[in-house]
C-alpha cells in the first residue's frame, strides 16, 4: 500500500504545539488539512498560528508566496467531528490520557469510513491499548512525531498488536512522502527513542548520586569527550524535569519496574521542589537573571611524562598512541597478551574505563571513552584515594600535552561516557532481539530523534563487538542489582564474536 494521495484530506485533532506542527507538515506536503479541537475557537486560533508560521517561511525564502497562499486555502478549521467524515487519515495529538484518547477514537469511528487510517501521536501510552477500544483496530497506528514537528525529521511508525501491516505501510510511506524519515517499530514502552535513550539520563544521574562528579562536569564530559550535542543535565532542564521524569517513570512501570529503567531519586526530588528546568527558572542549573553557570571541574596544568610504555594496542583507544607520539612523547611498546594500558614513568598505570574500579588495583588511573580522541576537547580521569599523586599528575599531564582539558572524577566504575554508551548498546541489542525494530532503524532513530553522534550499532562496530558486554559484565559484578547485567541478546552477540575470532 502506498502513501496517501495528495487529494486525500487529512485531519489533525488537538491543536496544541504538536498538533499544529503535524498539521503544518501535512499542509506543506500538499494535503487539505482539517483542524479540530474540542475547545470552541481553538481550531481557528491554531489555523491563524500556522498561517503566521507560513508567513515566516516566506520571509526566510523557504516557501514561495504562491505556495503559502495555496496552503492557507487548504487549511480548514472544523467546529464538529462530523466535518472530518471525508478524511483518509486522522492524527490525534490530545491529552496523554488513555481514556481521553480511547473516547476520541470511538467517536471518530462513527464519523469516518472504515478504511480511514487512524493514528495517535502518543509518546508514552500503549498504541495497542488505545486501539483496543476500536471496532476496526487493524487500521490504527502510532505516528510519533518529534517536537518541533516541522523541523525534526524523525517519525516513529508504531504498529500495535492488532495493526494490519497494510495500514502500517500506508502510514510509513505517507510520512516519507511528507519529507520525514520514518522508522518502523513495534508497540513497546518508549518505542525506540524513549526506550533506548533512558541510560543517557540514568547513568549521568547515577554518577551524580554517587558523588562521582557534579552536573557541570558530567555534561562537559558527555559533550566534549562523548560527542553528544548536550549533556544529560542541561538536556533534561531543556525538556523539563517533570516531562523527562514522567517518561522515565512510564517506561519503568510499563516494563514491570525493570531495574534497568529505574528512575532517579535525585531527579524526583528536583521535581518535588518545583525546579523543573528552564521553564521554571531553576533545574539542575539556575537560569534566573544574574545567575552564573557553574564551570566543570578542570585540572590544573601538570607536566607531561617523558615517555609511556604501551602494553597492547589500547583497544578502542588505540589512536592515542599516534597522538602521544605527535605530542613529542616517546612511546615504548611491549607485546602483552590482552594488554590495553599505558605504564607511566613512576610505575603507575593508565587504562581505558572497563567497568572496574581503581581501588581494586595498585596505582591505576582510568580514562574515559571518547567518540574521537583526536578531536575530543576533554578527557575524564578517575582514581582511588590511595592512587599516588605522581601517577595522577603524570596521567593528567599526558592528556593535557595532547591538547585536552582534564576532568578528574571519583572512582566511578565505567566512568561517564563508557558506561552510558555500553548501556545504550545493550538496550539496542535487546530491542532488536525482541522484534522492536531493525538495527538500521534504531541507529537512524537515535541519530535523528536525540541527535546522538552515532547510533548504538555504529558505536558497537567502532568499539569492538565484545566491548560493551565485557564492560557491563564488570559493572554487574560490582553492582549485582541487575541494572548492568548484559542482556541475553548482547551476551549471545559477544559470545558469537569470540567464537568467530577464536578468542578463548
Amino acid at each position: 500500500m502506498t502513501a496517501l494521495d495528495l487529494s486525500s484530506p487529512v485531519a489533525v485533532v488537538g491543536t496544541g504545539t504538536m498538533g499544529q506542527g503535524i498539521a503544518q507538515v501535512a499542509l506543506v506536503a500538499g494535503h487539505v488539512v482539517r483542524l479540530y479541537d474540542a475547545a470552541p475557537g481553538r481550531a481557528r486560533e491554531a489555523a491563524d498560528a500556522i498561517g503566521a508560521r507560513l508567513d515566516r517561511l516566506v520571509e526566510k525564502d523557504r516557501l514561495t508566496p504562491a505556495d503559502r497562499d495555496a496552503a492557507r486555502a487548504r487549511l480548514l478549521p472544523a467546529a464538529e467531528l462530523a466535518e472530518l467524515a471525508d478524511c483518509t487519515l486522522v492524527v490525534e495529538a490530545v491529552l496523554e490520557r488513555l481514556d481521553v484518547k480511547q473516547e476520541l477514537f470511538r467517536a471518530l469511528e462513527d464519523v469516518v469510513d472504515d478504511d480511514c487510517l487512524l493514528a495517535t501521536n502518543t509518546s508514552s501510552l500503549s498504541v495497542t491499548a488505545i486501539g483496543g477500544a476500536l471496532r476496526v483496530p487493524g487500521r490504527f497506528v502510532g505516528l510519533h512525531f518529534f517536537n518541533p514537528a516541522p523541523l525534526l525529521p524523525l517519525v516513529e511508525v508504531v504498529s500495535g498488536f492488532a495493526t494490519d501491516v497494510t495500514y502500517a505501510t500506508r502510514a510509513y510511506e505517507t510520512a516519507r512522502a511528507w519529507g520525514k524519515t520514518p522508522v518502523a517499530c513495534a508497540d513497546t514502552p518508549g518505542f525506540i527513542v524513549n526506550r533506548i535513550a533512558r541510560p543517557f539520563y540514568a547513568e549521568a544521574f547515577a554518577v551524580y548520586e554517587s558523588q562521582g562528579a557534579d552536573p557541570a562536569t558530567v555534561d562537559a564530559v558527555l559533550r566534549e569527550s562523548g560527542g553528544f550535542r548536550m549533556g544529560a543535565f542541561e538536556l533534561t532542564d531543556l525538556i523539563g524535569q517533570d516531562v523527562n521524569e514522567s517518561v522515565t517513570h512510564s517506561v519503568w512501570q510499563s516494563f514491570f519496574q525493570d531495574v534497568r529503567f529505574i528512575p532517579s531519586l535525585a531527579q524526583r526530588r528536583l521535581v518535588e521542589s518545583g525546579r523543573l528546568g528552564r521553564k521554571s527558572g531553576q533545574g539542575w542549573y539556575d537560569y534566573r537573571d544574574g545567575a552564573e553557570r557553574p564551570e566543570p571541574h578542570t585540572a590544573e596544568q601538570a607536566p607531561p611524562p617523558a615517555y609511556v610504555v604501551a602494553e597492547g594496542d589500547l583497544g578502542p583507544a588505540s589512536e592515542l598512541l599516534a597522538l602521544i607520539r605527535e605530542a613529542g612523547i616517546e612511546v615504548r611498546e611491549e607485546d602483552e597478551d590482552n594488554g590495553t594500558r599505558l605504564v607511566l614513568p613512576g610505575g603507575g598505570q593508565l587504562a581505558l574505563a572497563d567497568g572496574q574500579t581503581s581501588v581494586e588495583f595498585r596505582d591505576v588511573v582510568y580514562f574515559d571513552l571518547a567518540l574521537d580522541y583526536r578531536t575530543a576537547g576533554r578527557i575524564a580521569l578517575s582514581h582511588a584515594q590511595d592512587t599516588s599523586a605522581r601517577t595522577v599528575a603524570e596521567a593528567t599531564g599526558l592528556f593535557q600535552a595532547l591538547g585536552k582539558k582534564v576532568s578528574v572524577i571519583g572512582d566511578v566504575p565505567g566512568m561517564i561516557v563508557a558506561r552510558t554508551v555500553a548501556r545504550i548498546i545493550d538496550l539496542a541489542y535487546d530491542a532488536v532481539a525482541k522484534g522492536v525494530a531493525t538495527e538500521e532503524d534504531i541507529d537512524t532513530a537515535m541519530r535523528l530523534g536525540v541527535n546522538y553522534p552515532l547510533g548504538p550499532f555504529e558505536w558497537d562496530r567502532r568499539l569492538g563487538r565484545t566491548w560493551a558486554c565485557s564492560l557491563l559484565d564488570d559493572l554487574h559484578q560490582r553492582d549485582p542489582s541487575g541494572r548492568y547485567a548484559p542482556s541475553l541478546a548482547l551476551y549471545r552477540h559477544a559470545y558469537a564474536t569470540e567464537k568467530r575470532e577464536g578468542t578463548p
